[in-house]
């Protein structure tokens, strides 16, 4: 199965979760997308803390092939021209997301 997977919080337990069901799912042996967008293009600026390790999970979500892509626009909003964790994206990229997979789900 293809899911993708639409963040859009900055709430460190929102994107550990995101990134904690993706690499459940790789695993499992299912396609995984990841689309930032809202707070969740921030993604790169969120910091680790004592109960949620998101950069190790993004790490090992990457590993598994899982790909992940930040709205462009979101990012420009935030003063941003790139995201440090992904390649930057667009409403039509989201869109085929969207119609390519077998479920989306949106967290946050």
């Amino acid at each position: 199965m293809k899911l993708g997977i639409i963040l859009q919080s900055n709430k460190p337990e929102h994107a550990w979760n995101t990134f904690r069901f993706g690499i459940t799912a790789l695993k499992a042996n299912h396609q995984v997308e990841v689309f930032l967008m809202s707070e969740g293009s921030e993604l790169d600026t969120i910091l680790d803390s004592e109960y949620f390790d998101i950069s190790a999970k993004v790490v090992e979500f990457k590993g598994l092939k899982g790909e992940i892509y930040a709205c462009a626009s979101c990012l420009k909003i935030r003063g941003k021209e790139e995201s440090k964790v992904c390649a930057v994206s667009t409403m039509s990229d989201l869109l085929k997301m969207v119609e390519t997979s077998d479920k989306v789900l949106v967290f946050g």
